[in-house]
């Protein structure tokens, strides 16, 4: 159980996969933890090298007081690959994540090969509604709005088909620490990162779940339309979070983005 300290604080991490391959690193979305990616770290880990790690304030990783920024969590990620060794990578990232892999790729252009965003914007909700959510959260708690939250995150139908699989995503968003949750909002309700996206040069894919009621489709859309050569793909039925309810849609779109080179075939390993 791996953990760094990256910008004084102690960062929860695991790496997975094909020592040697092609790197990527995966970026978390609000109230979630690196178990999120579990499905497409199977699909991929005979091809790739992967980076999985909980975001400050998340899973098992430390909670600060001060309110974070978007800079701040593309630091964290910055410091962390510095420290494991990792020059070059491309980058995955959900909702918060993408648009923390967003600011990554435009800080340090130079380290970051591709980006695959998913399900995320350069400015995600509105001022008021972050607030309202910080308000019942610093009143009641996440369980006071985790049933809205996983009715957005998920399509009726998942729930439906994935009764016991929707309960265990449930538990993992409860148990986020609120301040770590409420920092985070903070974060994802003062960004706006349309100036980043505009000086992003990367091969850059924008994938959108069909059915996402949190960052609806044409939303994401646009922000494929203020990166430069990006592409963007709809997954049909796919909620916010396809690394959950369409893993092999998204680890095939990641294998043919991210080009895999097949002069690498060194045995998988799982990283310690």
């Amino acid at each position: 159980m791996p953990f760094i300290t990256v910008n004084n604080v102690q960062l929860h991490y695991r790496l997975s996969g094909r020592r040697n391959g092609p790197r990527i690193a995966f970026a978390n979305s609000l109230g979630s933890d690196l178990r999120i990616w579990g499905e497409v770290e199977q699909r991929l880990d005979q091809d790739f090298e992967m980076l999985f790690f909980d975001q400050r304030g998340h899973g098992l990783s430390e909670v600060t007081d001060q309110p974070y920024t978007i800079s701040q969590l593309a630091a964290d990620l910055l410091g962390l690959l510095d420290i494991i060794g990792w020059r070059q990578v491309s980058l995955c990232g959900v909702s918060v994540g993408g648009m923390v892999a967003m600011e990554a790729a435009a800080q340090r252009p130079d380290r970051v090969t591709r980006l695959v965003l998913l399900d995320t914007a350069t400015k995600i909700g509105t001022a008021a509604g972050w607030n309202d959510r910080i308000s019942a959260i610093e009143t009641s708690g996440i369980p006071i709005v985790s049933e809205q939250i996983l009715t957005r995150w998920f399509p009726l139908e998942y729930r439906m088909r994935e009764p016991r699989a929707w309960e265990v995503w449930r538990r993992m968003l409860e148990s986020t620490a609120d301040r770590g949750y409420i920092n985070t909002c903070l974060a994802l309700r003062d960004a706006d990162l349309t100036a980043a996206a505009g000086r992003l040069a990367v091969p850059t894919l924008v994938m959108a779940g069909g059915n996402d009621q949190s960052t609806p489709p044409e939303l994401v859309a646009a922000t494929a339309g203020q990166i430069a050569g990006s592409r963007f793909e709809n997954i049909p039925g796919a909620g916010h979070l396809p690394c959950i309810d369409a893993p092999d849609v998204l680890a095939g779109a990641i294998e043919a983005f991210c080009q895999i080179r097949e002069s690498i075939r060194s045995p998988a390993i799982a990283h310690s």
